[in-house]
């Protein structure tokens, strides 16, 4: 028999009833050292005193209107995002996948108003990760996560991460956008090095078509900085966000000059509950504190300390550990046994980490972890990579 809960996630024997920063309550009473931040998404820790105060008073006051109306949260985070970054308006939505689906939109929107209609094709990197809707299985292109699925959404032209002769060549006049992710995330924490960003900026410039990032992962603080492209010093023209910006609240966004938005006029796009109050509200409290250059500085400080620890766990452990790559505090381990062996013997030491592609498990702690929890969670994957047989 069925499920209730439909049946598309192979879950871990674990049910946690409570957080606590970078901490994780099972209901048995075991505590659990989060290194997967919910898949980056609890980017200030679990029961974050500023972010549950920011929606207990928002949900005391409004919850939902609609955008029939004006929403003053939502037009405070809008103002605060474009304070922070290359954007000149923003769209709130509920989820990273649906801010795939409007850059996809936009870009191809922008063409058709200039009089080029036949301009929709969109680069794409082997590795990536766009989100499970059409639109964004389509993108990635992983033979895993399209079949099954029926005729695959046209215009997306897939390449291999890193050849860089065969992207020139893939330009044509149909293409209206590259779209990357500056950290490939689900792809095994790679990233893409600061001048190959530029060189898809002025690429993008030379053939007049737009450049899409994908930062739902990397953004909001993960690798050091605001946003990752920030490290290389090229902007985008259209940038998706979700996970981290709402600190555990389901939120996202597309950010975009006002060029790359010009197509997208009343009427275009829409969203029932994207951009509501309670996810607003939070959202403006995630970024007073992110956005922050004494906090980012801090993150930065951490990723040192978690990737020295690190190194020594390699070192430690030859048999089960082959490098750590990464920036910020979005690291990952490559590893010579299966990731989920590694994730699983975590879990047997009360430490929690993400498995990903190209053999890499993911840590991705809060952004707000603590020395001494960095200390802590090093010395639990230890024992897990001992008990592999790593000693």
């Amino acid at each position: 028999m069925i499920s209730s809960v439909l049946p598309t996630y192979s879950r871990a024997p674990l049910s946690f009833v409570k957080g606590e920063g970078a901490w994780l309550i099972e209901a048995d009473g075991r505590r659990f050292l989060d290194l997967g931040a919910g898949i980056a998404v609890n980017a200030l820790g679990h029961a974050n005193p500023a972010l549950v105060e920011a929606l207990t008073a928002q949900a005391g006051a409004l919850w939902h209107t609609s955008n029939l109306y004006q929403i003053p949260q939502q037009q405070a985070l809008a103002d605060k995002l474009v304070e922070h970054t290359f954007a000149d308006t923003v769209f709130f939505t509920n989820s990273g996948t649906e801010s795939c689906e409007l850059a996809v939109k936009m870009a191809r929107k922008y063409f058709y108003d200039k009089g080029e209609p036949d301009r929709v094709e969109i680069i794409t990197f082997s590795g990536s990760f766009h989100g499970r809707s059409s639109a964004g299985i389509a993108a990635a292109g992983s033979e895993k996560m399209v079949k099954g699925f029926g005729p695959l959404l046209p215009g997306f032209v897939h390449l291999e991460f890193g050849d860089h002769e065969a992207l020139t060549a893939a330009i044509t006049d149909k293409t209206c956008a590259i779209m990357v992710e500056p950290v490939q995330g689900e792809g095994g924490i790679r990233p893409l090095p600061d001048a190959c960003l530029k060189g898809l900026r002025d690429l993008c410039d030379t053939h007049g078509i737009l450049m899409i990032l994908d930062e739902v992962q990397c953004g909001v603080g993960r690798t050091g900085k605001l946003f990752a492209h920030e490290w290389s010093g090229a902007t985008p023209d259209i940038m998706m966000v979700a996970k981290g910006i709402g600190g555990g609240f389901p939120l996202g966004a597309v950010l975009a000059t006002e060029d790359a938005a010009s197509g997208m006029t009343a009427g275009t796009h829409g969203s029932t509950y994207g951009g509501n109050p309670l996810g607003c509200a939070v959202g403006c409290a995630v970024i007073d504190i992110i956005a922050d250059p004494a906090f980012l500085s801090e993150v930065n400080r951490k990723s040192g300390l978690l990737r020295q620890k690190l190194e020594g766990l390699i070192a430690s452990h030859p048999d089960v550990f082959e490098s750590v790559r990464g920036s910020g505090l979005m690291l990952g381990l490559k590893c010579k046994v299966a990731p989920s062996d590694v994730v699983n013997a975590g879990y047997a030491n009360e430490v929690i980490a993400v498995p990903a592609a190209d053999n890499v498990v993911r840590l991705l702690p809060p952004l707000n972890i603590t020395d001494e929890e960095i200390s802590e969670a090093v010395a639990r994957l230890d024992r897990a990579a001992t008990s592999l047989g790593g000693a």
